[in-house]
């Protein structure tokens, strides 16, 4: 009876249309229909020469290397980008922009480097598994097939005046001779497939000129090209109807600008038509009106946004234009993250999931930096940047731009900000600020969230989010990053918000039931209320008020969670408080004191628990935890001594 209720429940959150399309797609796979669509040998169709794509080539960011203007980064940046060019030098890849891993310099592109075992490059790309406990992430196998790398060199090229076209072309076509048409892992994939191609394609117009790229390689490149597009197009009912997020906008756009920058592929017509018409569906589907990402995660908002960035200037730069609802979404996108965002460090709160995904990097900035991205994005909605700091405008030179022209910064008075579709709200004072989600899923919710909140005072995350580690690991450490658990909110004993069901998929989905903020003459204030743990008992509610002084380093929490309508007295349900420190937490001065429904302390406890700000890296980290029968917290966290001693 229980799996009939989880069946119901699953079916009635994510729709007929998705089951009948997972149902239908599964079987093709399983008796063989699948492969009829996609060729495994190698395309042959000559439609351009290299002389004639030189001479024609359709309008880019950037026309070619030797036209670029002259650029100079800090000497900071400059050894950041040296040291990365070495260590590529001696077969070392950054993986997810966090960690070196040892790959070699005749890597076969088919081997997951963090545990030595290779995919069969025959096997056809639908028969491979997606989450292999054998094989591990497969995401490991992606990362340097994505070619996102090809930037690192292409700076270093330009940078340090040093010819990196060799390096560049021989890396594409060993990949093309290595990877079977439709077969392997770096198949398997979409979205990985079409940010190969938008790389591939900025390196040919930066190296146009190149000696290296012989009329052979080119027809080669664009043969593979109009090949792997043909996938992408052959299979995009599974990004739009079954995954719908970040990789539906990326296949949908890379469908669009293929058809747009090479207008004598067969198909250019169709792929540029049906590109625009998705991508602009997806855009509208996926961020509410008030700037807000479906997948509710601010990295995967920033992969939003930096391929809205490609779509933005290549349309101008084509005279192509995109519909109103479009720019006013990532006009609100823009709004919601920088409200979101440390202004020292750039940072924002490593919220929702986190999976090291920045496919354009053209800056030596942190990873954790948005100002790149977020400048980016402004310069294409309005022709202006957030600063003028040269390591976080690099972005825009290569986007084209010539000159930079700054907009006001983020202001730093007290203030509120609000994303109520999404459930994103933001008090702001001098110091910093406190970012909490209180929201309501319509799509499927990532984490078990609600009501976590971060605090940010000067340029410190001081109470932080736990991050999301790696999608394939063991299921303790799985349920951890995804549960309530990683999270600064509050906990019902072990039970996550929401019931954990396989892979991505979540039962009983929380939902807000109401927020609102104000405002007093010493006080910011958010109010919450949820619907939660419904997998115990209908009708539990959490609610959360948060009092932020505009002056002082001192944040009021009161929670309460009514779950008085469980039966059973005697559940040994405590309601558990979580914060996440950030280690300098105490050092700096920091305490935290809670009472309960009386006015009486209550003690917490502190426990050891994991933290990842990076994909696939973890750390040990300390988690309070206070507890109460009764589900009734005040807490007040504040810095006592200024001085940290």
């Amino acid at each position: 009876m229980k799996k009939i209720f989880l069946l119901v429940d699953f079916i009635g959150n994510m729709g007929w249309r998705y089951i009948m399309f997972r149902v239908i797609y599964a079987l093709k796979v399983k008796i063989g229909i699948l492969k009829w669509y996609y060729p495994t040998t190698p395309f042959q169709n000559n439609t351009m020469s290299l002389a004639d794509w030189r001479k024609s080539a359709l309008p880019f960011f950037i026309e070619c290397k030797e036209v670029l203007p002259k650029y100079k980064i800090s000497e900071e940046a400059r050894i950041t980008l040296n040291n990365e060019y070495q260590s590529y030098l001696k077969g070392e890849l950054t993986f997810f922009n966090a960690r070196k891993l040892n790959i070699g310099l005749d890597y076969d592109w088919l081997t997951n480097p963090y545990n030595g075992i290779k995919y069969d490059s025959t096997t056809f790309w639908a028969n491979i598994p997606d989450l292999d406990p054998i094989k591990g992430d497969i995401k490991y196998v992606w990362e340097k097939s994505r070619f996102s790398f090809l930037y690192m060199l292409i700076r270093y090229d330009y940078h340090f005046d040093s010819d990196q076209s060799e390096m560049v072309f021989n890396n594409i076509e060993d990949w093309i001779n290595k990877n079977q048409p439709n077969c392997g892992p770096n198949y398997k994939c979409s979205q990985e497939i079409s940010l190969r191609v938008l790389n591939w394609i900025y390196a040919l117009y930066y190296y146009k000129n190149s000696k290296i790229l012989t009329e052979t390689l080119f027809f080669k490149i664009l043969n593979s090209i109009e090949l792997q597009i043909k996938h992408v197009e052959t299979n995009i009912d599974f990004s739009r109807i079954a995954v719908r997020n970040n990789h539906a906008l990326t296949e949908t756009l890379t469908l669009y600008l293929v058809g747009l920058l090479f207008p004598k592929f067969a198909d250019s017509s169709r792929w540029k038509a049906i590109g625009k018409k998705y991508f602009e569906q997806e855009v509208e589907y996926q961020i509410y009106e008030d700037g807000t990402f479906l997948q509710f995660s601010h990295n995967y908002h920033r992969v939003a946004v930096q391929l809205f960035t490609w779509a933005q200037l290549l349309a101008k730069k084509n005279n192509e234009t995109w519909s109103e609802k479009v720019l006013d979404r990532f006009t609100k996108s823009f709004q919601l993250l920088q409200a979101n965002q440390d202004i020292k460090t750039g940072y924002l709160p490593n919220y929702g999931a986190n999976d090291g995904a920045l496919f354009f990097k053209l800056n030596s900035a942190d990873y954790r930096n948005f100002y790149p991205q977020l400048n980016a994005l402004n310069y294409s909605l309005n022709n202006q940047t957030i600063t003028n700091n040269l390591d976080w405008v690099e972005d825009i030179f290569w986007y084209g731009a010539t000159t930079i022209q700054e907009q006001t910064k983020v202001t730093s008075n007290s203030c509120i900000s609000k994303f109520e579709k999404g459930g994103f709200y933001v008090l702001r004072n001098t110091n910093g600020f406190t970012a909490v989600r209180c929201g309501s899923h319509k799509d499927r919710p990532q984490q078990a969230d609600n009501l976590t909140m971060d605090i940010w005072y000067e340029g410190k995350n001081l109470i932080r989010d736990n991050g999301s580690y790696m999608y394939n690991t063991d299921p303790a450490l799985l349920n951890y990053f995804t549960g309530t658990a990683s999270h600064s909110t509050v906990m019902l004993g072990k039970h996550n918000q929401m019931q954990k069901g396989g892979r991505f998929i979540w039962y009983y989905w929380s939902q807000a039931l109401g927020a609102n903020t104000s405002e007093t003459s010493s006080d910011l204030i958010f109010e919450g209320k949820i619907q939660a743990f419904a997998q115990i008992k209908e009708g539990i509610v959490h609610s959360r008020k948060i009092m932020m002084h505009k002056l002082l380093p001192q944040w009021d929490i009161e929670d309460k969670v009514d779950y008085s309508k469980i039966k059973n007295k005697r559940t040994n349900l405590h309601a558990r408080q979580l914060w996440h420190i950030h280690p300098d937490f105490f050092k700096d001065g920091f305490e935290i004191s809670s009472v309960n429904e009386y006015g009486h302390s209550l003690n917490y406890v502190t426990i050891d628990v994991w933290h990842s700000s990076f994909y696939g890296v973890k750390e040990q980290s300390k988690c309070l935890v206070f507890e109460n029968e009764a589900g009734y917290f005040y807490t007040t966290i504040k810095r006592n001594n200024i001085n940290g001693n």
